[in-house]
C-alpha cells in the first residue's frame, strides 16, 4: 500500500465520527433520505441469491446513462440480479421512476457507504456481489481496495477523466495507480479520457459513451396533451437544469426578448428543484406560475418554474428552443444529448468540458449553437433565443442534425453487456476470498428474493 493510500484510510476512518454528523446536517437539508442513513454505513444488506453484479453510478447523470446497461445485462442473464448504489437523493428517486417495470425485483437500490474502511467491509461483506462495475469517475480508494482484496472483479464504464482530475491524479501517481491497478477491464467516454486512464497505468479503451445511447426521456402522454392544448399558439423555450447565477440571465433573456415575440412563456427547470422558491423570487413583477404548488401557466404567465423531478421530458417535448444549463457558470454544462434526442434546438455557454467531445461533433454538423463568451450573457442569450425563435426552418435544421449525433451508438449497452458478463464468472484473484454465491449457494439458485431491507426497486 502506497503512503497516500495510507493516509486515506487512516484519515477516513480518524473522520468517521465527523462523516456522521455531516450526514446528519445533509438528512436535515433533504440532502440524504434520513430512514436510510444506515446505507451510508455499509449497512441494511440483503443480499439475492444467485449472481450477484454491484453497479455504482454516483448521481443523476450517471445512473440514468446505464439504464440501457441494466436492461441489456439482464436480457442476456436472466438469473442476474444487480445492485445499484448511488449518492444522491434525486438520483434512487428517478433510478426508480425510470426502471422498466419488467426489472422491478431484479435491481436493488442502495446509498453507497462512505469511503470509510469498516464501512467498506460492511457492505462488502453483506452484499458479497460477483463482480463490481464503476461508472465515469467515481474512484474511492477504501471501497476499490476492499473489493480487490476480496478478489471481486471489478469494471470501469463510460470512464471520465478531466484534465482537471488527471493533474490532481498526477500529484499522487502512485495512489493512482494502486486505485487503478485492480480494474480488469476500462472503458473511457473519449480517446483524450482513454489516453488519460492509460497514462496512470490503467488498460483502457474507448468504446464509446453511454450517455448517447440513452433512450429519449419520457413523458406522461395525458399531461403532455394537456399543457400543449393549453399553451396553444404561444412561443415557448426552456432553461433547463439551471444553477445558481443562470436563472437570473435566462430571466434578463425574457425580457429583452418579450416584446418581440408576444405571449412568450419562459420555462426554467433548476437542476435542484428544492431552489424553486428562489427561482421564483427572481423574476421580480414578471407573472410567475410554479409547477410544484400546482400552477398552471395562464394567458398572463410570463415565466414557469418547473421546480419538479423528472419531468424534463415533459418541457423539451413543449419548448421551440432549449438552453441546457451548468455551461453559462463554470460547472461543466448538462447533457446536450437530452433535448437533442427530442428535436429540440439547443443552445448552450462556454462552459461545456462535461461533455466537450459530444458538444465538438454537434458543432461539426451545426447541430447547436453556442452562446459567445465575449459578450455579456443575457444579453448574447437573447440574441440566440431571438434568432431561433423567427426562424423556425434553421432551428429544424439544427435540431434534426443533432438527433444524428444523439443516435450514433445504439448498440453501445449490448456491447457493453457481452464484456462485463464473464465477469461474473471470473476466478477469484484473492486467497480465502469470499465469493458471491459460496459453497452452500450454487450459480443457479432461483430468482431474487422478494423482501428486502431497505427499499428495491
Amino acid at each position: 500500500m502506497t503512503l497516500a493510500a495510507t493516509l486515506w484510510r487512516w484519515a477516513t476512518t480518524a473522520f468517521a465520527p465527523v462523516l456522521k454528523a455531516h450526514l446528519r446536517r445533509r438528512a436535515a437539508r433533504g440532502k440524504e433520505a434520513p430512514d436510510r442513513i444506515p446505507e451510508r454505513f455499509g449497512e441494511a444488506a440483503a443480499r439475492p441469491p444467485g449472481r450477484l453484479l454491484w453497479l455504482h453510478a454516483a448521481s443523476v447523470g450517471e445512473s440514468l446513462s446505464v439504464l440501457p446497461l441494466i436492461e441489456a445485462l439482464a436480457a442476456r442473464d436472466a438469473a442476474l440480479s444487480i445492485l445499484v448504489t448511488t449518492g444522491t437523493v434525486t438520483s434512487a428517486t428517478l433510478l426508480a421512476r425510470r426502471l422498466p417495470p419488467g426489472l422491478t425485483g431484479r435491481v436493488v437500490h442502495r446509498f453507497v457507504p462512505l469511503d470509510v474502511p469498516r464501512w467498506a467491509a460492511r457492505f462488502l461483506d453483506g452484499w458479497r456481489p460477483d463482480a463490481v462495475v464503476f461508472v465515469e469517475s467515481e474512484l474511492w480508494p477504501n471501497l476499490i481496495a476492499a473489493t480487490a482484496a476480496r478478489g471481486i472483479p471489478l469494471a470501469l464504464v463510460n470512464g471520465r477523466m478531466s484534465d482537471r482530475s488527471a493533474r490532481w491524479w498526477g500529484r499522487a501517481p502512485g495512489l493512482a495507480r494502486e486505485v487503478l491497478a485492480p480494474f480488469s477491464l476500462v472503458l473511457a467516454q473519449t480517446g483524450e479520457d482513454a489516453a488519460r486512464f492509460r497514462a496512470m497505468g490503467a488498460p483502457a479503451q474507448c468504446w464509446g459513451n453511454l450517455k448517447l445511447a440513452a433512450p429519449p426521456l419520457p413523458v406522461d402522454s395525458a399531461e403532455l396533451a394537456r399543457l400543449a392544448a393549453l399553451l396553444a399558439g404561444r412561443p415557448v423555450w426552456l432553461a433547463a437544469s439551471t444553477h445558481p447565477g443562470e436563472e437570473a440571465i435566462a430571466i434578463a433573456a425574457h425580457r429583452r426578448v418579450a416584446a418581440a415575440h408576444p405571449g412568450l412563456l419562459t420555462i426554467i427547470v433548476p437542476r435542484h428543484p428544492e431552489r424553486g422558491a428562489e427561482v421564483a423570487a427572481l423574476a421580480g413583477d414578471l407573472p410567475v406560475a410554479r409547477r410544484s404548488t400546482g400552477e398552471d401557466p395562464g394567458a398572463g404567465t410570463a415565466i414557469l418554474v418547473a421546480d419538479t423531478l423528472g419531468e424534463l421530458g415533459l418541457f423539451y417535448r413543449l419548448a421551440r428552443v432549449a438552453f441546457v444549463g451548468g455551461s453559462l457558470v463554470p460547472h461543466g454544462g448538462q447533457n446536450p444529448l437530452e433535448p437533442a434526442r427530442l428535436g429540440c434546438p439547443v443552445l448552450t455557454g462556454p462552459h461545456t468540458w462535461n461533455f466537450a467531445e459530444i458538444l465538438a461533433r454537434m458543432e461539426a454538423v451545426q447541430g447547436l449553437c453556442r452562446i459567445d463568451p465575449g459578450t455579456e450573457p443575457a444579453a448574447a442569450l437573447a440574441q440566440r433565443l431571438g434568432d431561433m425563435l423567427t426562424n423556425p426552418d434553421r432551428a429544424r435544421a439544427q435540431a434534426e442534425a443533432a438527433a444524428l449525433v444523439a443516435a450514433d451508438q445504439a448498440g453501445l449497452p449490448e456491447r457493453i453487456a457481452a464484456a462485463l458478463l464473464p465477469l461474473l464468472a471470473a476466478p477469484r484473484g484473492a486467497p480465502g476470498a469470499s465469493g458471491g454465491r459460496g459453497a452452500a449457494e450454487p450459480e443457479d439458485s432461483g430468482p431474487p428474493a422478494t423482501r428486502i431491507v431497505g427499499e428495491r426497486i
